[in-house]
């Protein structure tokens, strides 16, 4: 597999999420941890995709449908719309369309996501994560701001 194209799209995948996935390095930027959890969709890299989930929302993710859903589609590509990489002092955006044959036809899944950075580690902040968070609460990124004062305007 590690002589294999990277899902991503951006060369061989021994050389480009591989060593993500395995923690080998560290994501530098919230474009590369999208590209790397779109490859760790594709090549059912479950795992990944929920420690690089916020901290706190990491407990409350359907792991068997995030599973079921990577297992059942076949990924083709992704595409990168637009990036902001500092929205603000620790926060990026990244538009991207994920295109995948679910056995049926093809589809496109387009979505604007948020990312966080918290203690040098890139995640993913989750929207459809259902929890009750109360704005004065710490954050679900872990930071030791109020939950209003860092995360709620992305999700």
């Amino acid at each position: 597999m590690s002589e294999q194209q990277c899902p991503c799209g951006l060369g061989n995948y021994s050389s480009c999420c591989q060593p993500l996935h395995l923690g080998q390095q560290k994501v530098l930027s919230a474009t590369q941890l999208m590209r790397s959890r779109y490859s760790a969709f594709a090549l059912q890299e479950i795992d990944y995709i929920v420690k690089t989930t916020a901290l706190q929302q990491q407990q409350y993710l359907d792991v068997p449908a995030i599973a079921e859903w990577s297992k059942s589609n076949q990924w083709l590509k992704l595409e990168i719309v637009q990036t902001q990489e500092k929205v603000d002092k620790n926060h990026a955006l990244v538009e991207f369309k994920a295109h995948y044959h679910d056995g049926e036809k093809v589809q496109e899944h387009h979505e604007i996501s948020y990312f966080v950075k918290f203690d040098e580690t890139w995640y993913f902040l989750d929207p459809t994560v259902e929890q009750a968070f109360t704005m004065k609460q710490p954050c679900l990124c872990g930071s030791s701001k109020k939950f209003k004062q860092c995360c709620a305007q992305f999700l």
